[in-house]
């Protein structure tokens, strides 16, 4: 028979919880953002980090195009000179469809104002949403110059996207910035940035593992077990309608932006409103997506 706790020992215990939690909390590694600097150029970890992705992620959609195994008769959509052309056109769709989807979103009436300071990227404001579609949108362009089946290779480059949103999103930790709201779990952290001082979730970590490893590892599944990029459409769903689920549930402990803050009775985030229309596109790619042929090729 379990015994119970006395009033007594129950307070004494978390009274001495409570004097412990300030000593509980996780350090913040305070790394400086600029990793060094040669007169007026500032390397930035931020900036490495897109490099680093964009390299990574076109390394891994090679890999995908090499093995046969993972295509309808064997035949990958295009060929690894054509993902090596891409590249540059993928950069350009990050990049501009980054800054247009954060000035269009997040901070209209400011650029409007001062249209001069959207040129200015180094002072931050970077939209993955506005990212994405200025990705897809290269995508839907490059293929059809080249004659390319658009959904193949919209799963192909969506399979490698993770690596992309893990680093990203690594930066934004080192850069003390999008952290999440207050919390007294023994992870919380106290950032350099914030002018409460307060411990909060690192919201920027947990985005890391949800967008970046485990939906990596999800859509490793589908093209590599699964054999899903025989499905065109399916990868490709897979990866927007995963994304946008695990961008609403870190939202719900993530602080947003000053200027927009919450909307809708203190709850609801631009974060969110953006992600649900990701989760039902998703959702109708997947369901949408034809069966895998049978393996035989088809009569010349």
């Amino acid at each position: 028979m379990v015994r119970a706790i006395p009033a007594r020992r129950l307070e004494g215990i978390l009274f001495v919880l409570d004097a412990l939690r300030p000593f509980a909390l996780i350090s913040y590694p305070d790394i400086e953002p600029i990793i060094f600097s040669v007169g007026p150029l500032a390397v930035r970890w931020y900036g490495l980090a897109y490099i680093v992705s964009l390299l990574l992620g076109w390394f891994y959609v090679k890999r995908l195009l090499s093995n046969e195994r993972l295509w309808a008769f064997g035949k990958p959509p295009m060929s690894a000179q054509q993902a090596d052309d891409f590249l540059l056109w993928a950069v350009i769709g990050v990049v501009l469809g980054g800054r247009l989807g954060y000035v269009l979103f997040y901070e209209p009436m400011r650029y409007l104002t001062d249209p001069s300071a959207i040129l200015q990227i180094w002072s931050g404001g970077m939209s993955f949403h506005g990212g994405a579609l200025g990705t897809i949108l290269a995508m839907i362009l490059y293929s059809r110059r080249h004659g390319i089946p658009t959904w193949s290779m919209l799963d192909t480059v969506a399979a490698a996207v993770p690596i992309g949103l893990f680093f990203g999103r690594i930066a934004n930790f080192i850069n003390a910035e999008l952290w999440g709201a207050p919390t007294d779990l023994p992870w919380a952290m106290i950032f350099p940035t914030d002018p409460e001082g307060l411990p909060r979730h690192p919201s920027q970590l947990y985005e890391a593992m949800l967008e970046g490893v485990v939906l990596f590892l999800v859509l490793r599944w589908l093209t590599h077990s699964r054999l899903m990029l025989k499905r065109p459409k399916f990868v490709g769903g897979a990866f927007v309608a995963g994304y946008g689920v695990c961008r609403i549930l870190v939202e719900f402990v993530r602080v947003p932006d000053a200027q927009l803050g919450y909307l809708l009775g203190g709850w609801l985030t631009m974060g969110m409103v953006l992600s649900l229309p990701m989760v039902l596109a998703g959702t109708w790619a997947m369901v949408t997506a034809k069966r895998p042929e049978r393996e035989t090729a088809p009569a010349p």
